[in-house]
């Protein structure tokens, strides 16, 4: 009879051994004795049916079992075949569990997760009075290192220490795991240190830790001090280091790790060649990791997506699809969900929408319909595509959906223009009490930057403090670009100062930040220290340095940075420099020095950098100059319609109707559109857009009434319309109706109904604010005594008492005492009418 244990049970072997064992030295009933013994014969072969038929028997028989041994028999059974959640429904009936059971459920939820079970099944154990053992604390160790839950790791370490455990192999061990991969490094060498023994698992962990948190030279000290300390590498050792070298794209230290893998033969062995593999092509080494791929037999699902992601890292999509069709064709029945994301990034490399809704199809025909994976992945590649509506579609048909989810569309809504239906999925998000992670709030601050939605960012900031992202310096920097394209200068300046770890897009984020706001003495000054710092000044922080000075009037200062640019950091200039420079001429009326810098160029001047000169030519109206450089313009072949516009608007401003119209149809035969001049006001939260001469919005009937009051009192005040802002062949009293319904004054108005007396307005135009709109602001500061911003294509403007912060192009009310005086004067007189 005991000879048949030996071998896996059938129906009718487990129906003899119920009916015959017993087990008379442990006092038990026949019956209870055979299924133990029973359950243990299918423990040891795991033969899962046999034992839920065994089960099945229990419960007829008797359908409440009271013998808990019993009960931990059926547990052990479904926990080595694989049937956790079996396993934690007979568990949770077990009356008074022993440890040995605790230990094994909670092995089993850190294996295999979800890990939060393991910690839950820890503290349930504690909690009912069971103490845990040396084999308890490795496992939900383990747990707590999976989910980098390093408070509840520490507050189990104290456990450990009251045990007297904290020197036993195992679980210092599994310390250091936990440790290492919370990116705690102190704590990880402190527990390691202490170590009595370090076999080649301690030195793993604690090389895989400082491998992941990108320690180069760290991570290779390690490797050496273990072979001296006798402890040999293995094949886990290279796989714990390769991921640094692929993060650092170290590739001749790779290179050398490659070697030794290959005089140690550990190159045959299937995750060190995918590993291999993986860095190779992260390092841009695509031949090696195509020859490591070619060599390596019994390739699994991760070598297959690491050469599919290794073809995408090179840019050579087509190959990555290629390789996918092979997959799919001859290796594969079932691609897992890895491989289809390797593909469908190439996809969205690709920018291949076609190809990208062929896979979208062959995942559900694969059964990958509800897989969060696959989801999530699908729905980047739609975004990245720029279909949204295919993206918002499919991300509304997801279930599950997670935070990832969140992120994709976030982003796929920011990076296509729609950062309105962004901070809608956002607030979505929020109310369903999914939390963001790091790649989230790095896609909705640039979404609140852009709509200058100042509240919704300082609620994204709020998000970000709580879920303890600041310290995070890529959310800083995008924290320091969202108040600052918010009007809000001074808090973007306090989170630099506050930031503990800057690095140079800090730096170049404030500075730009001084300059689009006109601050140009404040940008130089943060110029000149970040120049006492170790961090390398880049050609991106002269670009803002050179836009500061244009927007500030600096020209002497822009003449001098641009050339100690070259002289002393020898960094060559680029178009955007250039651009930068010409615009400086322009601002200061310097025309011929800006064209003579173009034509003097070491290399050929594009479009962009001619435009700037065009602009110029329309603000000082220099005709002649501005054909000729329209000419230029139109041999070069134009890229937007921006160019065609500022000619047909110096046409106009100087009467040469004929030639703005000329101007303005070959625009339209060679498919250019304008965009429409845009205007939005955030009150209360809520984002409210306006374009020219709009009657759309439900309080346009006061809109229009306030801009009518203020007309009047305008023109008391010494007001007079620019009709050569109108560029339409129109009379004077039609251009100055259509001056007085520009987006920016609709805005404003609406501003000014809509916020308390006294409170800033913060207004945001896609295109440039025009001269008309700029004088009028200045008069509906002093009508309503508010502060006024204006944020257009070009940079901030700051209405404060009649007077703006640019100094530029447009004619600053310039008051003596007497007329200021005169001024107030005539406000109080229409106060005291109404």
């Amino acid at each position: 009879m005991m000879q048949c244990l030996k071998h896996p049970l059938n129906h009718t072997t487990a129906r003899r051994l119920l009916c015959t064992l017993t087990i008379p030295s442990l006092n038990l009933l026949p019956s209870t004795a055979a299924y133990v013994q029973s359950l243990d014969a299918c423990v040891a072969s795991k033969s899962l049916r046999s034992g839920q038929e065994i089960h099945q028997h229990i419960l007829k028989n008797s359908p409440i079992i009271e013998s808990s041994i019993i009960l931990e028999k059926l547990t052990r059974l479904y926990l080595e075949c694989g049937r956790i959640r079996h396993a934690r429904k007979v568990f949770d009936e077990i009356p008074d569990p022993g440890v040995i059971v605790w230990n094994s459920l909670i092995r089993a939820y850190a294996w295999r997760g979800p890990f939060e079970e393991a910690i839950d099944l820890y503290k349930r154990m504690i909690g009912s009075g069971v103490l845990p053992t040396k084999f308890t604390f490795p496992f939900v160790l383990k747990a707590c290192s999976g989910l980098r839950d390093g408070d509840e790791g520490e507050n189990i370490h104290g456990r450990v220490v009251k045990a007297g455990l904290e020197l036993d192999g195992f679980v210092a061990t599994a310390l250091v795991d936990l440790y290492a991969k919370c990116g705690d490094l102190d704590d990880a060498s402190e527990v390691f240190c202490m170590m009595c023994r370090r076999d080649v698992v301690a030195w793993n962990a604690m090389i895989a830790g400082f491998s992941l948190q990108g320690h180069c030279d760290e991570t290779v000290w390690l490797v050496k001090v273990m072979q001296k300390s006798g402890v040999n590498p293995n094949s886990s050792t290279v796989v714990s280091v390769l991921p640094m070298v692929a993060l650092t794209g170290a590739l001749n230290r790779g290179k050398e790790i490659h070697g030794y893998c290959v005089r140690r033969n550990f190159n045959a062995d299937v995750t060190v060649g995918t590993g291999l593999l993986d860095m190779y092509g992260k390092c841009e080494g695509l031949s090696y990791a195509r020859r490591v791929f070619e060599r390596l037999m019994g390739a699994n699902e991760v070598t297959w997506s690491a050469m599919i992601g290794s073809y995408a890292i090179a840019e050579h999509m087509k190959e990555a699809l290629e390789l996918y069709d092979h997959v799919l064709v001859t290796c594969m029945e079932k691609p897992s969900p890895v491989i289809l994301g390797g593909a469908l990034r190439a996809c969205a490399k690709l920018i291949d929408t076609s190809r990208g809704r062929r896979i979208h199809c062959q995942t559900l025909k694969l059964g990958y319909a509800s897989d969060l994976i696959v989801g999530n992945t699908l729905l980047s590649m739609y975004a990245k595509c720029g279909a949204l509506d295919d993206a918002t579609k499919y991300f509304n048909e997801m279930n599950p959906k997670d935070t990832v989810s969140y992120g994709a569309i976030i982003s796929g809504c920011v990076q296509n223009g729609n950062s309105r239906q962004a901070l809608d999925f956002f607030r979505s998000m929020n109310s369903l009490g999914i939390d963001p992670e790091i790649a989230t709030m790095l896609g909705i601050l640039p979404a609140c930057s852009h709509l200058a939605a100042h509240l919704h960012g300082t609620c994204a900031h709020g998000n970000a403090i709580v879920l303890g992202f600041t310290g995070d310096t890529a959310i800083c920097n995008a924290l320091i670009d969202m108040y600052v394209k918010c009007g809000k200068v001074g808090i973007a300046r306090e989170i630099f100062d506050r930031m503990s770890n800057r690095d140079i897009i800090s730096w170049n984020s404030m500075i730009a930040g001084y300059g689009i706001h006109g601050l140009g003495s404040d940008a130089l000054s943060l110029f000149y220290a970040l120049r006492e710092t170790d961090l390398k000044v880049d050609d991106i922080t002269f670009i803002n340095v050179l836009t500061a000075c244009s927007h500030s009037g600096l020209v002497s200062e822009g003449k001098h940075w641009f050339d100690v640019m070259v002289r002393e950091y020898g960094i060559l200039p680029r178009s955007d420099h250039y651009i930068c420079m010409v615009d400086l001429f322009g601002r200061a009326g310097q025309l011929d020095d800006a064209k003579t810098l173009i034509e003097k160029m070491p290399l050929k001047p594009d479009v962009h950098v001619w435009g700037a000169l065009l602009a110029a030519c329309k603000v000082h109206k220099n005709i002649e100059l501005g054909e000729e450089v329209s000419k230029k313009i139109q041999s070069l072949g134009p890229e937007s319609a921006g160019n065609f516009v500022l000619l047909s608007n110096l046409y106009s401003t100087a009467g040469r109707w004929q030639d703005a119209a000329c101007v303005r149809l070959t625009q339209r035969d060679t498919g250019f559109k304008k965009s429409p001049g845009c205007s939005w006001v955030e009150i209360k939260g809520s984002v409210h857009a306006f374009i020219g001469s709009d009657r759309s919005h439900h309080k346009s009937s006061d809109i229009y009434k306030r801009l009518e009051e203020w007309q009047v009192e305008m023109k008391s005040l010494g007001y007079h319309a620019a009709p050569s802002y109108v560029f339409q062949d129109v009379d004077e009293e039609e251009k100055e109706h259509i001056l007085l319904y520009h987006s920016e004054k609709l805005a404003i108005a609406f501003a000014d109904i809509s916020l308390g007396q006294g409170q800033p307005i913060f207004v945001t135009k896609n295109l440039r604010v025009c001269g008309d709109c700029h004088d009028a602001i200045k008069y509906i500061t002093l009508i309503t005594e508010r502060e006024i911003s204006v944020r257009d294509a070009s940079r901030f403007h700051h209405f404060r008492n009649g007077m703006c912060n640019c100094r530029d192009f447009c004619c600053l009310i310039w008051m003596n005492g007497l007329i200021l005086k005169e001024i107030r004067r005539r406000l109080a007189f229409f106060a005291g009418n109404n």
